[in-house]
Protein backbone atom coordinates (compact mmCIF):
# COMPACT_ATOMS: atom_id res chain seq x y z
CA UNK A 1 0.00 0.00 0.00
CA UNK A 2 2.94 2.26 0.96
CA UNK A 3 4.23 1.67 -2.81
CA UNK A 4 0.94 2.58 -4.27
CA UNK A 5 0.55 5.33 -2.41
CA UNK A 6 3.54 6.63 -3.16
CA UNK A 7 2.46 6.32 -6.67
CA UNK A 8 -0.19 8.13 -6.49
CA UNK A 9 1.21 11.05 -4.81
CA UNK A 10 3.74 11.36 -7.30
CA UNK A 11 1.16 10.98 -10.16
CA UNK A 12 -1.55 13.44 -8.27
CA UNK A 13 1.92 15.85 -7.80
CA UNK A 14 2.62 15.98 -11.83
CA UNK A 15 -1.21 16.89 -12.18
CA UNK A 16 -0.77 19.88 -9.88
CA UNK A 17 2.52 20.92 -11.65
CA UNK A 18 0.94 20.52 -15.09
CA UNK A 19 -2.24 22.23 -14.38
CA UNK A 20 -4.45 19.08 -15.04
CA UNK A 21 -5.53 19.69 -11.26
CA UNK A 22 -5.87 23.45 -10.68
CA UNK A 23 -4.40 24.59 -7.32
CA UNK A 24 -7.69 25.89 -6.19
CA UNK A 25 -9.07 22.30 -6.90
CA UNK A 26 -6.24 21.32 -4.63
CA UNK A 27 -6.64 23.30 -2.37
CA UNK A 28 -10.35 22.45 -2.16
CA UNK A 29 -9.42 18.52 -1.52
CA UNK A 30 -7.07 19.39 1.23
CA UNK A 31 -9.92 21.05 2.85
CA UNK A 32 -11.94 18.45 2.48
CA UNK A 33 -9.45 15.48 3.10
CA UNK A 34 -7.84 16.78 6.29
CA UNK A 35 -10.10 16.28 9.39
CA UNK A 36 -10.98 12.21 7.72
CA UNK A 37 -7.52 11.42 7.78
CA UNK A 38 -6.58 13.24 11.37
CA UNK A 39 -9.76 10.75 12.67
CA UNK A 40 -8.00 8.52 10.81
CA UNK A 41 -4.96 8.54 12.50
CA UNK A 42 -6.27 9.87 15.86
CA UNK A 43 -8.86 6.76 15.78
CA UNK A 44 -5.96 3.90 14.48
CA UNK A 45 -3.75 4.85 17.78
CA UNK A 46 -6.89 4.60 19.98
CA UNK A 47 -7.62 1.16 18.78
CA UNK A 48 -3.44 0.39 19.11
CA UNK A 49 -3.12 1.64 22.14
CA UNK A 50 -5.91 0.11 23.98
CA UNK A 51 -5.26 -2.99 22.72
CA UNK A 52 -2.24 -2.57 24.00
CA UNK A 53 -3.91 -2.31 27.68
CA UNK A 54 -5.58 -5.87 26.78
CA UNK A 55 -9.27 -3.83 26.69
CA UNK A 56 -10.14 -6.15 23.47
CA UNK A 57 -9.25 -9.22 24.84
CA UNK A 58 -10.96 -8.76 28.71
CA UNK A 59 -14.46 -7.66 26.47
CA UNK A 60 -14.01 -10.99 24.49
CA UNK A 61 -13.10 -13.19 27.38
CA UNK A 62 -16.21 -11.86 28.83
CA UNK A 63 -18.52 -12.26 26.55
CA UNK A 64 -17.31 -15.84 26.34
CA UNK A 65 -18.65 -16.23 30.13
CA UNK A 66 -21.81 -14.79 29.47
CA UNK A 67 -22.12 -16.61 26.48
CA UNK A 68 -22.72 -19.63 29.12
CA UNK A 69 -21.03 -22.85 27.09
CA UNK A 70 -23.64 -22.28 23.88
CA UNK A 71 -21.44 -21.98 21.00
CA UNK A 72 -24.53 -20.25 19.05
CA UNK A 73 -24.34 -17.75 22.22
CA UNK A 74 -20.72 -17.54 21.82
CA UNK A 75 -21.75 -16.33 18.15
CA UNK A 76 -24.00 -13.62 18.48
CA UNK A 77 -21.77 -11.98 21.10
CA UNK A 78 -19.48 -12.12 18.69
CA UNK A 79 -21.51 -10.49 16.12
CA UNK A 80 -22.67 -7.44 18.67
CA UNK A 81 -18.64 -7.11 19.48
CA UNK A 82 -17.74 -6.78 15.79
CA UNK A 83 -20.72 -4.72 14.86
CA UNK A 84 -19.95 -2.09 18.53
CA UNK A 85 -16.10 -2.08 17.30
CA UNK A 86 -16.96 -1.18 13.47
CA UNK A 87 -19.65 1.48 14.28
CA UNK A 88 -17.91 3.20 16.92
CA UNK A 89 -14.11 2.61 15.78
CA UNK A 90 -13.95 1.88 11.93
CA UNK A 91 -13.94 -1.50 10.31
CA UNK A 92 -9.99 -1.20 9.98
CA UNK A 93 -10.12 -1.60 13.77
CA UNK A 94 -12.37 -4.29 13.48
CA UNK A 95 -10.50 -6.30 11.36
CA UNK A 96 -6.71 -5.63 12.89
CA UNK A 97 -7.48 -5.68 16.11
CA UNK A 98 -10.32 -8.01 16.56
CA UNK A 99 -9.92 -10.50 14.60
CA UNK A 100 -6.79 -11.98 16.58
CA UNK A 101 -8.99 -12.09 19.49
CA UNK A 102 -11.94 -13.53 18.30
CA UNK A 103 -9.65 -16.27 16.76
CA UNK A 104 -8.34 -16.91 19.96
CA UNK A 105 -11.52 -17.48 22.03
CA UNK A 106 -12.79 -19.72 19.39
CA UNK A 107 -9.22 -21.51 19.78
CA UNK A 108 -10.12 -21.91 23.48
CA UNK A 109 -13.58 -22.63 23.44
CA UNK A 110 -12.29 -25.37 21.11
CA UNK A 111 -14.97 -24.38 18.29
CA UNK A 112 -14.28 -23.96 14.65
CA UNK A 113 -12.92 -20.34 13.59
CA UNK A 114 -14.09 -20.46 10.31
CA UNK A 115 -17.87 -18.75 11.37
CA UNK A 116 -15.85 -16.28 13.68
CA UNK A 117 -13.46 -15.28 11.23
CA UNK A 118 -16.22 -14.67 8.24
CA UNK A 119 -18.13 -12.86 10.73
CA UNK A 120 -15.70 -10.58 12.06
CA UNK A 121 -14.62 -9.12 8.47
CA UNK A 122 -18.29 -8.91 6.85
CA UNK A 123 -19.67 -7.07 9.58
CA UNK A 124 -16.47 -5.33 9.21
CA UNK A 125 -17.80 -4.15 6.16
CA UNK A 126 -21.34 -4.23 6.60
CA UNK A 127 -21.88 -2.39 9.92
CA UNK A 128 -19.89 0.39 8.71
CA UNK A 129 -23.21 2.32 7.20
CA UNK A 130 -24.13 2.65 10.81
CA UNK A 131 -21.90 5.74 11.88
CA UNK A 132 -20.46 8.19 10.10
CA UNK A 133 -17.01 7.70 12.08
CA UNK A 134 -17.80 3.72 11.01
CA UNK A 135 -16.21 4.27 7.52
CA UNK A 136 -13.56 6.74 5.65
CA UNK A 137 -16.43 6.76 3.19
CA UNK A 138 -18.93 7.96 5.68
CA UNK A 139 -16.84 10.92 6.46
CA UNK A 140 -15.86 11.84 3.15
CA UNK A 141 -20.00 11.94 2.24
CA UNK A 142 -20.92 13.92 5.24
CA UNK A 143 -20.31 17.73 4.23
CA UNK A 144 -22.71 16.53 1.09
CA UNK A 145 -25.38 14.83 2.75
CA UNK A 146 -26.78 18.33 3.71
CA UNK A 147 -27.32 16.61 7.35
CA UNK A 148 -26.84 17.90 10.79
CA UNK A 149 -23.75 15.77 12.31
CA UNK A 150 -24.47 11.90 13.25
CA UNK A 151 -28.12 12.56 14.06
CA UNK A 152 -28.92 13.52 10.53
CA UNK A 153 -26.76 10.39 9.05
CA UNK A 154 -28.32 8.17 10.64
CA UNK A 155 -31.78 9.81 10.16
CA UNK A 156 -30.71 8.78 6.31
CA UNK A 157 -29.37 5.17 6.79
CA UNK A 158 -29.89 3.75 10.05
CA UNK A 159 -32.81 2.22 8.62
CA UNK A 160 -30.75 0.66 5.90
CA UNK A 161 -27.62 0.10 7.64
CA UNK A 162 -29.87 -2.24 10.37
CA UNK A 163 -31.25 -4.05 7.27
CA UNK A 164 -27.65 -4.61 5.70
CA UNK A 165 -26.12 -5.69 9.09
CA UNK A 166 -29.11 -7.96 10.02
CA UNK A 167 -29.18 -9.35 6.64
CA UNK A 168 -25.20 -10.17 6.95
CA UNK A 169 -25.96 -12.22 10.21
CA UNK A 170 -28.79 -14.13 8.86
CA UNK A 171 -26.69 -15.32 5.74
CA UNK A 172 -23.77 -15.94 8.30
CA UNK A 173 -26.35 -18.30 10.30
CA UNK A 174 -27.52 -20.55 7.03
CA UNK A 175 -23.84 -20.68 5.83
CA UNK A 176 -22.72 -22.14 9.33
CA UNK A 177 -25.68 -22.94 11.42
CA UNK A 178 -24.61 -26.86 11.84
CA UNK A 179 -21.11 -25.33 12.75
CA UNK A 180 -22.69 -23.27 15.72
CA UNK A 181 -24.62 -25.96 17.34
CA UNK A 182 -23.47 -27.79 20.80
CA UNK A 183 -21.39 -26.47 23.85
CA UNK A 184 -17.93 -25.01 24.89
CA UNK A 185 -16.42 -24.47 28.41
CA UNK A 186 -15.35 -21.36 28.74
CA UNK A 187 -12.00 -19.80 29.40
CA UNK A 188 -11.08 -17.15 32.65
CA UNK A 189 -10.82 -13.77 32.36
CA UNK A 190 -7.32 -13.21 31.16
CA UNK A 191 -5.22 -11.15 34.22
CA UNK A 192 -4.04 -8.03 33.18
CA UNK A 193 -1.04 -6.61 34.67
CA UNK A 194 -1.68 -2.92 34.86
CA UNK A 195 -4.89 -2.60 36.42
CA UNK A 196 -4.81 1.83 36.84
CA UNK A 197 -3.66 1.16 32.87
CA UNK A 198 -6.50 -1.01 32.27
CA UNK A 199 -9.18 1.15 33.87
CA UNK A 200 -7.83 4.94 32.30
CA UNK A 201 -8.14 2.97 29.10
CA UNK A 202 -11.63 1.69 29.52
CA UNK A 203 -12.93 4.96 31.01
CA UNK A 204 -11.64 6.88 27.83
CA UNK A 205 -12.87 5.03 25.42
CA UNK A 206 -16.38 4.75 27.67
CA UNK A 207 -16.60 7.94 27.22
CA UNK A 208 -15.24 8.53 23.35
CA UNK A 209 -18.37 6.72 22.14
CA UNK A 210 -21.37 8.89 22.75
CA UNK A 211 -18.62 11.74 21.96
CA UNK A 212 -17.96 10.30 18.34
CA UNK A 213 -21.56 10.45 17.96
CA UNK A 214 -22.57 13.88 19.33
CA UNK A 215 -20.11 16.01 18.22
CA UNK A 216 -20.40 17.79 14.41
CA UNK A 217 -16.69 17.31 13.91
CA UNK A 218 -15.55 13.63 15.25
CA UNK A 219 -12.05 13.97 14.64
CA UNK A 220 -11.76 16.22 17.75
CA UNK A 221 -12.99 13.27 20.22
CA UNK A 222 -10.97 11.08 18.88
CA UNK A 223 -7.75 13.35 18.89
CA UNK A 224 -8.18 14.16 22.57
CA UNK A 225 -8.78 10.64 23.22
CA UNK A 226 -5.51 9.84 21.27
CA UNK A 227 -3.78 12.39 23.20
CA UNK A 228 -5.21 11.01 26.71
CA UNK A 229 -3.90 7.76 26.23
CA UNK A 230 -0.54 8.81 24.74
CA UNK A 231 0.27 10.75 27.79
CA UNK A 232 -1.29 7.81 30.47
CA UNK A 233 1.13 5.64 28.45
CA UNK A 234 3.94 8.04 28.22
CA UNK A 235 3.84 7.77 31.97
CA UNK A 236 3.21 4.00 33.00
CA UNK A 237 4.16 1.73 29.74
CA UNK A 238 6.13 4.29 27.32
CA UNK A 239 7.71 1.54 25.32
CA UNK A 240 4.60 1.09 23.46
CA UNK A 241 4.46 4.46 22.10
CA UNK A 242 6.35 3.54 18.74
CA UNK A 243 6.55 5.11 15.23
CA UNK A 244 3.98 2.25 13.75
CA UNK A 245 1.50 3.31 15.92
CA UNK A 246 0.36 5.81 13.03
CA UNK A 247 -0.49 4.67 10.33
CA UNK A 248 2.02 5.85 7.78
CA UNK A 249 0.93 3.51 4.54
CA UNK A 250 -3.14 4.23 4.47
CA UNK A 251 -2.15 8.20 5.27
CA UNK A 252 0.57 8.03 1.52
CA UNK A 253 -2.45 5.92 -0.23
CA UNK A 254 -5.55 7.85 1.13
CA UNK A 255 -4.16 11.32 0.24
CA UNK A 256 -2.30 9.87 -3.06
CA UNK A 257 -5.69 8.98 -3.77
CA UNK A 258 -7.48 12.63 -3.10
CA UNK A 259 -4.69 14.10 -5.11
CA UNK A 260 -5.42 11.54 -8.06
CA UNK A 261 -9.48 11.42 -7.84
CA UNK A 262 -9.20 15.79 -7.89
CA UNK A 263 -7.11 15.36 -10.95
CA UNK A 264 -9.59 13.22 -12.95
CA UNK A 265 -12.89 14.88 -11.91
CA UNK A 266 -10.81 18.37 -12.95
CA UNK A 267 -10.04 16.78 -16.00
CA UNK A 268 -13.86 16.01 -16.94
CA UNK A 269 -13.59 12.13 -17.77
CA UNK A 270 -16.37 11.61 -14.84
CA UNK A 271 -18.67 13.77 -16.68
CA UNK A 272 -20.46 10.57 -17.98
CA UNK A 273 -20.98 9.09 -15.07
CA UNK A 274 -23.62 12.21 -13.79
CA UNK A 275 -25.77 10.32 -16.48
CA UNK A 276 -26.56 7.53 -13.79
CA UNK A 277 -28.99 10.67 -11.83
CA UNK A 278 -31.26 10.75 -14.37
CA UNK A 279 -33.53 8.08 -14.22
CA UNK A 280 -35.53 9.04 -10.41
CA UNK A 281 -35.82 6.07 -8.13
CA UNK A 282 -33.80 4.14 -10.76
CA UNK A 283 -30.77 6.20 -9.99
CA UNK A 284 -30.69 4.86 -6.20
CA UNK A 285 -30.91 1.38 -6.96
CA UNK A 286 -28.16 2.35 -10.12
CA UNK A 287 -25.42 3.92 -7.79
CA UNK A 288 -26.15 1.02 -5.08
CA UNK A 289 -25.16 -1.46 -8.14
CA UNK A 290 -22.33 0.41 -9.45
CA UNK A 291 -21.03 1.42 -6.06
CA UNK A 292 -20.54 -2.59 -5.41
CA UNK A 293 -19.01 -3.61 -8.56
CA UNK A 294 -16.92 -0.31 -8.19
CA UNK A 295 -15.56 -1.35 -5.10
CA UNK A 296 -14.64 -5.10 -6.18
CA UNK A 297 -13.02 -3.66 -9.24
CA UNK A 298 -11.03 -1.03 -7.87
CA UNK A 299 -11.46 -0.95 -3.92
CA UNK A 300 -14.37 0.47 -2.37
CA UNK A 301 -12.27 4.11 -1.57
CA UNK A 302 -11.53 4.94 -4.90
CA UNK A 303 -14.99 3.86 -5.84
CA UNK A 304 -16.43 6.09 -4.17
CA UNK A 305 -14.61 9.05 -4.48
CA UNK A 306 -14.92 8.93 -8.46
CA UNK A 307 -18.31 7.93 -8.30
CA UNK A 308 -19.10 10.37 -5.74
CA UNK A 309 -19.15 13.63 -7.84
CA UNK A 310 -22.41 11.68 -9.72
CA UNK A 311 -24.55 11.97 -6.89
CA UNK A 312 -27.37 14.47 -7.13
CA UNK A 313 -28.93 14.40 -3.67
CA UNK A 314 -29.02 13.04 -0.41
CA UNK A 315 -30.36 9.70 -1.40
CA UNK A 316 -28.47 9.05 -4.43
CA UNK A 317 -25.19 9.23 -2.55
CA UNK A 318 -26.63 7.41 0.66
CA UNK A 319 -27.38 4.84 -2.22
CA UNK A 320 -23.66 4.75 -3.41
CA UNK A 321 -22.41 4.37 0.74
CA UNK A 322 -24.78 1.13 0.48
CA UNK A 323 -23.18 -0.07 -2.62
CA UNK A 324 -18.93 0.74 -1.03
CA UNK A 325 -20.11 -0.27 2.52
CA UNK A 326 -22.20 -3.40 1.78
CA UNK A 327 -20.83 -4.63 -1.44
CA UNK A 328 -17.30 -5.39 -1.04
CA UNK A 329 -17.92 -8.89 0.19
CA UNK A 330 -16.66 -10.73 -3.34
CA UNK A 331 -12.87 -9.73 -4.30
CA UNK A 332 -9.97 -9.44 -1.69
CA UNK A 333 -9.08 -6.37 -2.55
CA UNK A 334 -12.51 -4.62 -2.15
CA UNK A 335 -11.70 -3.34 0.91
CA UNK A 336 -8.50 -2.56 2.66
CA UNK A 337 -10.22 -4.11 5.81
CA UNK A 338 -10.66 -7.56 4.17
CA UNK A 339 -6.99 -7.08 3.37
CA UNK A 340 -6.01 -6.68 7.16
CA UNK A 341 -8.25 -9.39 7.98
CA UNK A 342 -6.74 -11.76 6.07
CA UNK A 343 -2.86 -11.45 6.83
CA UNK A 344 -4.34 -11.43 10.71
CA UNK A 345 -5.68 -15.22 9.35
CA UNK A 346 -2.33 -16.04 7.96
CA UNK A 347 -0.61 -14.45 10.98
CA UNK A 348 -2.54 -17.09 13.32
CA UNK A 349 -1.64 -19.67 11.34
CA UNK A 350 -6.17 -20.47 10.18
CA UNK A 351 -6.58 -21.23 6.69
CA UNK A 352 -8.93 -19.26 4.58
CA UNK A 353 -8.94 -19.32 1.27
CA UNK A 354 -9.84 -17.15 -1.40
CA UNK A 355 -11.81 -19.26 -3.73
CA UNK A 356 -14.46 -19.94 -0.96
CA UNK A 357 -14.30 -16.49 0.01
CA UNK A 358 -15.00 -14.94 -3.62
CA UNK A 359 -17.62 -17.96 -3.84
CA UNK A 360 -19.84 -16.65 -0.53
CA UNK A 361 -19.63 -13.46 -0.93
CA UNK A 362 -20.68 -13.58 -4.54
CA UNK A 363 -23.97 -14.58 -3.18
CA UNK A 364 -24.27 -12.88 -0.25
CA UNK A 365 -23.04 -9.12 -1.67
CA UNK A 366 -26.57 -8.77 -4.07
CA UNK A 367 -28.45 -9.95 -1.33
CA UNK A 368 -27.22 -7.99 1.49
CA UNK A 369 -26.89 -4.44 -1.11
CA UNK A 370 -30.92 -5.10 -2.21
CA UNK A 371 -32.08 -5.16 1.24
CA UNK A 372 -30.16 -2.24 2.31
CA UNK A 373 -31.20 -0.10 -0.79
CA UNK A 374 -34.87 -1.36 -0.59
CA UNK A 375 -35.05 0.03 2.88
CA UNK A 376 -33.36 3.07 1.40
CA UNK A 377 -36.02 3.31 -1.50
CA UNK A 378 -38.87 2.56 0.41
CA UNK A 379 -38.67 4.72 3.71
CA UNK A 380 -37.02 7.90 1.25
Amino acid sequence: MAWIGGALVLAGATALVTGVLPAADAAATFDRAWPVLLFVVAITVVAQLAAEAGVFEVVAARLGVLARGRVFGLWLLTVLLAVVCTAFLSLDTTAVLLTPVVLALARVAGVAPAPFALTTVWLANTASLLLPVSNLTNLLALDRMNVRGAAGFVSLLGLPAVCATAATVGVLWLLHRRELRGRFRASPVPYVGDQTLFRICSSILLLLIPLLVVMPAPWVPACLAALALTATFALRRPEALQFGLIPWSLLLFAGGLFLVVGAVEASGLLDPIGRLSEHGTASVWAFAGAGAVGANLVNNLPGFLLLEPATTSPITLAALLIGVNAGPLVTPWASLATLLWHQRLVDDGVEFGWRRYVFVGAVAAPAIVAAATLTLSATS
